[in-house]
């Protein structure tokens, strides 16, 4: 089944901001609410796509993936929809306690059911050199899981919590006003429809605890500057049961005081003097993790001129060869000169004016010298 684009869903305009899209959302569930539409299979598909539709366009981290990738740019997110109206209630709880009054408030997330845990993020720098030949980095990340003493239910023992006598367990209390019947989260239970009597002193009844743990996160060689790992279960631990979230680790790239890097290709500068130049010699230039490697200049190169050494650049990420080099010549003029250098510059200069020069039209631009790589060296 094709998607359909979230903006056209929520029938809001590409730059529309949250609070639009708020009202937008809030306008949808009203229309495709399952109270209003019983036994309604194409508005309760309506009211299920409105509410992924706004699950993603709320969130700025994928509304932005959304905006650049469109719907394949979510798939290494973790979210995969929702599985049914509890979790769609259970997620939009606030909404939908002021939305629906005088409409009853419908079908909602099991009270003290299972619920997801929240994906968490990490930003780790890396630098080139790491990139390069792939690293392992130890990282301490905050995060929300399970108490351990009462197992998450709050309960001291880890017994479970009472079923609350206001909502009867169902998390939900209900007035009539006037025709319509208006249902709130029960002020009791604030919606669990459970209540603990005798709280864990571990977690103080919250059934959830703050922790710091370490993991080890293996970078792959060749990873790029803003791609993401997906450490599964990672994240913060889930509500009653519930799965846990997963944890992204986002890849900045340091930069480096030498090398300049555009996908598998690195690109760097490299003085020369104006005789290695015109002569043609064989330099040794410095790469990233290989060590010195043997350089030919080509005879007469000029200033900017790129030299290009296979095979010296980053790896693929997916194994495949690795990209190049670049190296731009910067030729160097010697400013100072002794006496016999400069007769011999001279000697040179004499014997360069005894020959008529070619004109610049007549002067042919060498074919291997016509184009320069473009990237780095074409600012």
């Amino acid at each position: 089944m094709i998607k359909r684009c979230y903006y056209e869903t929520l029938e809001v305009e590409r730059t529309a901001d949250q609070e639009t899209i708020k009202k937008a959302y809030r306008r949808m569930a009203l229309q495709y609410h399952p109270d209003r539409n019983p036994d309604d299979p194409e508005a309760e598909n309506r009211f299920k796509e409105a509410a992924e539709a706004y699950e993603v366009l709320r969130d700025p981290e994928k509304r932005q993936l959304y905006d650049t990738y469109g719907h394949d740019g979510l798939k290494n997110t973790g979210f995969q929809g929702f599985s049914g109206m509890g979790d769609i209630f259970g997620a939009f709880g606030d909404i939908f306690e002021g939305l629906f009054n005088g409409f009853g408030g419908g079908p909602s997330a099991r009270p003290g059911g299972p619920r997801p845990g929240r994906d968490l993020r990490y930003d780790l720098e890396l630098t080139l050199e790491q990139i390069a030949v792939g690293h392992t980095e130890t990282i301490s990340i905050q995060r929300e899981a399970a108490c351990s003493e009462c197992h998450g239910t709050g309960q001291a023992g880890g017994e479970e919590p009472v079923v609350c006598q206001v909502c009867g367990g169902q998390g939900q209390v209900a007035r009539a006003q006037g025709l319509f019947r208006v249902v709130t989260t029960c002020p009791q239970c604030r919606g669990e429809g459970r209540v603990v009597t005798n709280p864990c002193s571990n977690c103080r009844g919250r059934g959830r605890v703050r922790e710091e743990k370490e993991l080890s996160v293996q970078i792959p060689a060749g990873i790029a500057h803003g791609q993401r790992l997906r450490m599964r279960a990672e994240g913060e631990g889930g509500y009653n049961g519930g799965e846990p979230g997963d944890l992204y680790v986002v890849i900045h790239e340091a930069q480096h005081k030498v090398f300049e890097r555009q996908g598998k290709d690195l690109y760097r500068r490299l003085e020369v003097s104006m005789f290695q130049a015109s002569l043609g010699q064989e330099v040794v230039v410095d790469s990233l993790v290989d060590g010195p490697q043997p350089m030919s200049i080509p005879s007469g190169a000029d200033s900017g001129e790129v030299v290009r050494i296979k095979g010296m650049g980053l790896p693929g990420l997916r194994g495949d060869r690795r990209g190049d080099m670049y190296v731009q010549l910067l030729v160097r003029t010697p400013r100072k000169l002794n006496k016999r250098q400069r007769e011999l510059m001279e000697e040179l200069a004499a014997l360069g004016d005894s020959e008529a020069a070619p004109t610049p039209e007549e002067q042919p631009e060498p074919k291997s010298r016509k184009k320069k790589k473009r990237g780095l060296f074409s600012k």
